[in-house]
Formats: structure tokens, C-alpha cells, sequence
């Protein structure tokens, strides 16, 4: 027993001993190996994570992302537009050629049709046959764009319900419902505070049809019988004609210097104007160049009377197409003989200071003073009378827009962009008093300048004098 503890205490005290040598051992060893230059490897952490659920799928969301960014190039505005416009034209061409054949089956019932009138029907022919061609081609077109975009639509909604599956936190969804009820409480709280409106009758030039909306055409246009001869003139239709005469059409060219008239060219219809037949022409001064003789291009027709600016004053004439007298009236304060004309970058239009116009509501005069800082001023005239009823004053430069005209009592202003093309740009409300200059309803020319630009209240139509063109456009309200 004595020999058995002896040796358990010998063998505990050498375990000591031994662990104490090598303690030492191992610090000696580090101290040499620290001497040495060498570092210790470092001590590290390593734990292993594995992803029980699918991978987000980063390549499908970049797919989606990018089809969203490039979505909204792919159609554009100008494609239907483009629709729009062709279908206007076709209908306006339909109209045209109804009324075309009504007139050859009158005169061939008196015996008085002739190679003109079969001409005219066939050119009408020619241009609704080019007009289907067109539509048939763009509406193919757009089909099979519009069946690309389909199939590409339903597949990126195929691919977004997959990555709504990742959101297993709800994120997404619970931002959507905070989103549809604040747009809730929003439409709660604007119903409670909505002050029902008066029952009272619209103002005067209230459109009953909506707001301007875009500009289509040119519906139909050809040079005068003039050829380019004279680049200054104006045209159109009496909104409020004499019974009977509902399609007569009017036109005025200024003969002398492009500045000075002193009759007006009365055709039957649209297809005499085209055919230059059944020509009546009305003497207004005996002179170009006379008191009272027409000076500028923004003249119009309204209750069968002819409206312009009086030769070499600020004068606004009316000349009565039954007893062919003249009245006029001083517009007070106007500047006149091309001091305030309309512009366009590169040169103003000779003479347009004073510029008549038409809409819903009557007679409208468009002109500016020095008084004013060469702002447009808006009056509305009484047509019987010529008598002022009321005038606005707005913020728009008349010297920087190339033309204007009204529509159900808001005026419009156009701006030049390029040889082909103007656009409306600018409106003044006269009921609200709201000036907007943004506006973008681009129409194509024929050529770089416009004379004249009137829009018929009766079909909705503008009619423009455009170095010695003479054009029509669709006014589209909504």
C-alpha cells in the first residue's frame, strides 16, 4: 500500500514537472519563432449557412425591370395620332364625296354636267382609295405591334407574380393596401369638403363638347387658282350663313404688295372652290388702296357680313354682303399697320396687328397696343353693331407666336417649330382666366409661313392660308 501511494504521488508530481517542460517548451518555441519572423496562423470563425428556399431570381427581375423601362417607348402618341388623323380625313373625304355626287346628279338631271364634275368625283375617288391603303397598312402595323406587346405584357406578368413569391414578409403587399386606403381617405375627405355647384347657365364660349384635345390633318388642301402668285390671303366658311347658302365658301386674296385687297371670291362649295367654277366675285372698295379697302389677311365672314382690318388704321370694318355697305369702328388704343404682327423666328407676317376671329360664341378681334407692351388683348365684339361687349388682357408676347385663333371662348396660339410644322401651344380661358403655355398639338404645313388661321364653330373645322395653300384641319374635342 505504502509502495503503491509512493509511486501515485511520484507519477502526480512528474505529470507536473512534465506539463511545466512543456508550457515552457511551447512559450521558448513561440518566443524563437516570433525571433524568427514567423507569424502564427490566425485564429478564424467559420459557421455555415444554407438557404432552405428557392434563389431570388435577379436575372428574371432584370428582365422585367428592363421591359418596363423600354415599354413606354414602343408606342407613342404620334401612332395614333397618325390613326386619328387618316380616319378624319377619310370621313371628311366621304363627306366631300356625297355631296360631290348629289351635285352631278342635279346637274345631269338639267343636262348641264360636264367633264369637270366627273373629274372632281374622280379625284375625290383616287384619295379615299390612298386613304384606305394608308389606314389598312397602319392598322396591320399596329396589330401586330399591339399583339407583340400582349404577348410580352403576359409574360412579364407571369414572371412578376414569381418574384412576388419572395416576399414572404408581406412588404409589398401591405405598402399596396396603405396606398389604396390613403387614396380613399383622399377621395372621402374631397367628397366631404365638395361644395355642390349652382345650377346656372354656361357662360358664353363654355364648350359643351370638352376641352381641345388635339389638332388632325390637313383634312384637304390645294393651292389657289392663283397658283404662288400671292402668298397673303384668308378663307373659310360662315359659321352663321345666310339660309341656303350653308356651303358657300369665301376667299380673299391681297393682290397689292400682299398687304392690300378690295374684293372677296365667293364659291357655291367646297368642289367650285376646287374646280375654280361658279365664281362670285364681291366688290368691297373700288381701290386696293382706298379708305376702307381690306388690309392683312385676318378678315372672316360671320352672319353674312365680311369683317377686316380698315386700309391704314386701327379700324375694325364691316362690310354687309346683302346691301353691300360699310361700317366701322375704332378698337381703342390698338397698334395697327405692322407694328405688332405675328412672327416667326426668322420674320413676322406682313399686317397681321389686327386679326378677326370666330367661335361658339360670335366675333372675336385679337390685336395688341404699345400700351400694353405688345400683350395680346382679346375682345369680344358685337357682330350688328360692332360694338365693344368685353375685353381680357393676358401675359402672351404676340410678336412671338405665328398665328391664333378661338373655340367655345378659350383662344389658342400656334408657334413655329420648322418649315412643315406648327403646333398650338398656348391657351387663354376667357370664363377662368387660366393662361397655359403648355400645350403641344403639332399640324403639318405645306409650307413655312401661315397667314391666316380661323376655326368654324358650325363644323369644327380650321381653315389656314399658308403661302397661297389653302388647308383645312379637324379641331378634336373630349
Amino acid at each position: 500500500m505504502i509502495t503503491l501511494r509512493m509511486g501515485l504521488a511520484f507519477t502526480s508530481t512528474t505529470l507536473l514537472v512534465l506539463l511545466l517542460i512543456l508550457g515552457l517548451s511551447k512559450g521558448q518555441m513561440e518566443e524563437e519563432e516570433k525571433l524568427k519572423g514567423v507569424t502564427p496562423p490566425p485564429k478564424s470563425c467559420l459557421c455555415e449557412l444554407q438557404n432552405l428556399g428557392a434563389a431570388f431570381p435577379w436575372q428574371e427581375f432584370q428582365i422585367v425591370q428592363s421591359f418596363s423601362s423600354n415599354c413606354t417607348q414602343t408606342l407613342t402618341k404620334q401612332e395614333f395620332i397618325e390613326v386619328d388623323s387618316l380616319l378624319a380625313s377619310l370621313y371628311y373625304r366621304l363627306q366631300n364625296l356625297e355631296k360631290d355626287v348629289k351635285d352631278f346628279e342635279a346637274d345631269f338631271d338639267t343636262g348641264l354636267y360636264s367633264v369637270i364634275s366627273l373629274r372632281i368625283i374622280e379625284i375625290e375617288l383616287t384619295e379615299i382609295s390612298s386613304l384606305l391603303l394608308k389606314l389598312n397598312e397602319t392598322s396591320h402595323n399596329k396589330k401586330a405591334l399591339l399583339d407583340n406587346l400582349t404577348a410580352q405584357m403576359q409574360i412579364m406578368a407571369d414572371k412578376l407574380e414569381e418574384i412576388e413569391q419572395f416576399d414572404r414578409m408581406h412588404v409589398v403587399k401591405r405598402q399596396q393596401e396603405s396606398k389604396r386606403i390613403k387614396r380613399s381617405l383622399k377621395e372621402c375627405e374631397a367628397e366631404l369638403e365638395a361644395t355642390p355647384a349652382p345650377v346656372t347657365t354656361p357662360a358664353p364660349g363654355n364648350c359643351p363638347f370638352g376641352r381641345l384635345l388635339n389638332i388632325t390633318g390637313p383634312n384637304s388642301f390645294m393651292v389657289t387658282q392663283y397658283s404662288t402668285s400671292y402668298p397673303y390671303g384668308a378663307w373659310g366658311m360662315d359659321p352663321k350663313p345666310a339660309p341656303g347658302k350653308e356651303d358657300r365658301h369665301w376667299l380673299v386674296i391681297l393682290t397689292s404688295s400682299n398687304v392690300y385687297g378690295s374684293y372677296i371670291r365667293m364659291y357655291s362649295s367646297h368642289s367650285d372652290l376646287v374646280a375654280a367654277k361658279q365664281v362670285e366675285d364681291i366688290t368691297v372698295t373700288s381701290s386696293a388702296t382706298t379708305t376702307n379697302s381690306i388690309m392683312g389677311p385676318g378678315s372672316v365672314i360671320y352672319n353674312n357680313a365680311y369683317y377686316y382690318n380698315c386700309y391704314s388704321s386701327s379700324r375694325v370694318c364691316r362690310f354687309d354682303l346683302t346691301y353691300k355697305n360699310i361700317s366701322t369702328m375704332e378698337l381703342p388704343g390698338a397698334d395697327s399697320s405692322n407694328k405688332f404682327p405675328y412672327c416667326q423666328p426668322s420674320s413676322c407676317f406682313l399686317y397681321t396687328d389686327i386679326d378677326l376671329a370666330t367661335d361658339e360664341s360670335g366675333l372675336w378681334v385679337i390685336y395688341t397696343s404699345q400700351a400694353k407692351f405688345g400683350n395680346v388683348i382679346l375682345s369680344r365684339l358685337d357682330a350688328n353693331n360692332l360694338t365693344l361687349l368685353q375685353t381680357w388682357y393676358t401675359s402672351l408676347q404676340k410678336k412671338i407666336i405665328t398665328n391664333a385663333f378661338m373655340a367655345c371662348g378659350v383662344l389658342y396660339a400656334t408657334r413655329f417649330i420648322d418649315s412643315s410644322y406648327d403646333e398650338v401651344f398656348y391657351s387663354f380661358d376667357t370664363t377662368t382666366g387660366v393662361e397655359q403655355s403648355t400645350l403641344a398639338f403639332p399640324f403639318k404645313k405645306m409650307s413655312t409661313n401661315i397667314q391666316h388661321l380661323n376655326y368654324n364653330p358650325r363644323n369644327r373645322m380650321l381653315y389656314l392660308y399658308n403661302d397661297a395653300y389653302i388647308l383645312t384641319y379637324q379641331a378634336v374635342f373630349g
